[in-house]
């Protein structure tokens, strides 16, 4: 019997439960990899080689190349996991949790210098506020995509 959730109904949340940790075990292993200089120096030189090499799915390999990590996420990735990645290309991980909103650093960074998104109307699903699927990504850099 499945473990009722009330936590699922959270906009812009991914829970990193057991769950979550089952699904992602690969894609958090082959982040892990990415400690080591000579992983992150193959992984550089053939990305999706090195990922063929991990037995992840299909899904979590496309969310890697794609370095979307709202995607990974879903798909079991631990953000403390996927910030590996990030360091690997040269990013921040104020980049990164930027560019997981669609904002620019500076956006993202203003946002957080203010006191972060309000709880207003992000409380759960089906409100107004800011964190609700149907508004994301929110920033600057998320509205200039293709």
């Amino acid at each position: 019997m499945a473990l009722d959730k009330p936590y699922l109904d959270l906009p812009g949340t991914i829970i990193f439960d057991a769950e979550q940790s089952r699904k992602g075990y690969w894609l958090n292993q082959f982040c892990m990899s990415l400690m080591k200089a000579d992983n992150r120096a193959r992984f550089k030189a053939d990305e999706r080689a090195y990922l063929d090499e991990w037995p992840m799915t299909e899904e979590q390999k496309q969310a890697v190349l794609a370095r979307d990590l709202n995607w990974c996420m879903r798909t079991g990735g631990n953000i403390y996991f996927l910030a590996k990645i990030g360091a690997t290309d040269g990013l921040s991980f104020q980049q990164m949790a930027g560019s997981m909103t669609g904002m620019t650093e500076e956006e993202y960074r203003e946002m957080m210098i203010k006191g972060g998104r309000s709880p207003e109307g992000n409380r759960y699903l089906g409100e107004e506020g800011d964190a609700q699927p149907h508004r994301q990504p929110q920033g600057a850099a998320g509205k200039n995509k293709d």
